[in-house]
């Protein structure tokens, strides 16, 4: 069994996921780098976690897959022996006007769910014995869009707003042993949400952004994981729904 402790962070070859897998590296932790498609990056992601103090491999795991999250979770478990945090970062979307009902399929909302609910569940399901062990914490990425009807898509808010209840679903049900929280962020710049929106959008979503935060800024993936990381290590913090969005939600007089 390793000394040190042990995360899964799922879709962590990019933005939030790659920066708190790099987080918890400078604390010499050691990380399951999960990808779906994106190999090489996984792979160099990986390799920044082990110059920066921790220890990492990378993982290609579809979490929509059942089959793919249990043998993440035993890749790790025999590799480490344990598992003591799981951040559930991974999620997907289509860019789709919220105004025209036509634009999301049924197909669009089953995709969308089976990453960003159903993968999730899923993937605690495969680490929740290891985490009970390890008497561990959850972390799952959700978004303002969850609680404020905003967003890439209809489909993607929903599939949030789900998230945040399985999150107290789960607090409940894998309590007193494993504590589950969730972040919820707010704009962060990313090349996700700039090929998502295009350039023109997406700098004129960021300046008005800027314009009506209380402090004037946006997020950066390090300040999503630093909130992430708070959470995994807070004792006796759970069920709780953590908004990170530079004090857009209350704007500026």
């Amino acid at each position: 069994m390793s000394a040190k402790k042990v995360y899964v962070v799922t879709g962590s070859a990019s933005g939030v996921g790659a920066a708190t897998a790099r987080a918890l590296a400078r604390q010499g932790a050691a990380v399951v780098v999960n990808f779906s498609k994106s190999a090489d990056a996984a792979s160099a992601v990986a390799e920044e976690c082990r110059t920066l103090g921790g220890e990492a491999i990378s993982v290609q795991c579809d979490i929509s897959v059942d089959a793919d999250c249990r043998h993440m979770a035993q890749t790790a478990l025999d590799r480490w022996g344990a598992i003591d945090g799981l951040v559930n970062n991974a999620g997907t979307t289509r860019f789709a006007s919220m105004r025209d009902l036509d634009a999301l399929s049924a197909e669009d909302f089953h995709q969308i769910y089976g990453v960003n609910l159903i993968g999730s569940y899923q993937m605690t399901r495969a680490c929740e014995a290891a985490l009970r062990a390890a008497r561990g914490a959850i972390v799952n990425v959700s978004s303002v869009a969850s609680n404020q009807g905003v967003g890439s898509s209809i489909a993607y808010a929903c599939s949030k707003g789900a998230l945040n209840a399985l999150t107290l679903c789960l607090a409940r049900s894998l309590g007193p042993e494993v504590r589950v929280n969730a972040v919820l962020p707010g704009f962060i710049e990313s090349r996700w949400l700039l090929e998502g929106l295009g350039k023109e959008a997406y700098a004129a979503r960021r300046a008005q952004y800027c314009a009506t935060s209380a402090l004037g800024a946006t997020l950066t993936p390090e300040d999503v994981a630093h909130s992430i990381v708070s959470l995994l290590q807070s004792a006796k913090t759970t069920a709780q729904l953590l908004t990170i969005d530079a004090g857009h939600g209350i704007g500026r007089m």
